[in-house]
């Protein structure tokens, strides 16, 4: 218990030592992940049962050499095309977002270090140490964000693109 307690602390300690802008950070790396691991688990398990009732529908066709075909057969790749990459999109833009959120946090601390500068003048450095702090951890925690998430993005960019094509060519036009 009191492990867990020592966890909190610490990690209370670390948001406020960021200010404001931190636990924003933080918010958006844990929706970013949210989707990622939510889209992980689609390619795990989901997956394979689109691709096969895709398969089966397109496999009970009688024909498959039409233009009437081609035309079902693109309708069911989009299909799974838009599931596969559902999702995609936002991991990408709140992977834009961390590093542009820690800029804000710089920008915020460094104005707390010109507060405390115009207050007390340069002599404090302890005094204009919280803000350069409150500076630095955001710009940290954005460019970690950011960084775990593009190759996370684009690991399941690459899986969703592999598994359409792979579909398409699963699904010939003869007979």
């Amino acid at each position: 218990m009191q492990m867990l307690f020592d966890g909190y602390v610490a990690i209370r300690d670390f948001l406020e030592l960021g200010g404001d802008v931190l636990v924003l950070i933080v918010f958006v790396i844990f929706a970013m992940w949210v989707l990622i691991v939510e889209r992980f688990m689609f390619f795990s398990r989901r997956r394979r049962e689109m691709e096969r009732a895709v398969r089966e529908r397109w496999a009970a066709r009688p024909e498959r050499e039409s233009w009437n075909a081609h035309q079902i057969r693109d309708a069911l790749v989009s299909r799974f095309k838009l599931e596969a990459t559902a999702g995609i999109p936002m991991i990408k833009t709140l992977v834009a977002l961390c590093p542009l959120l820690g800029l804000l946090g710089t920008v915020t601390g460094m104005i707390a270090v010109f507060e405390v500068m115009a207050v007390s003048g340069t002599g404090n450095a302890r005094s204009m140490a919280a803000g350069v702090a409150m500076a630095t951890v955001p710009t940290m925690a954005g460019m970690v964000g950011a960084l775990s998430g593009v190759f996370a993005g684009t690991t399941l960019a690459r899986k969703a693109d592999r598994s359409v094509e792979k579909l398409r060519d699963s699904l010939t036009m003869d007979i």
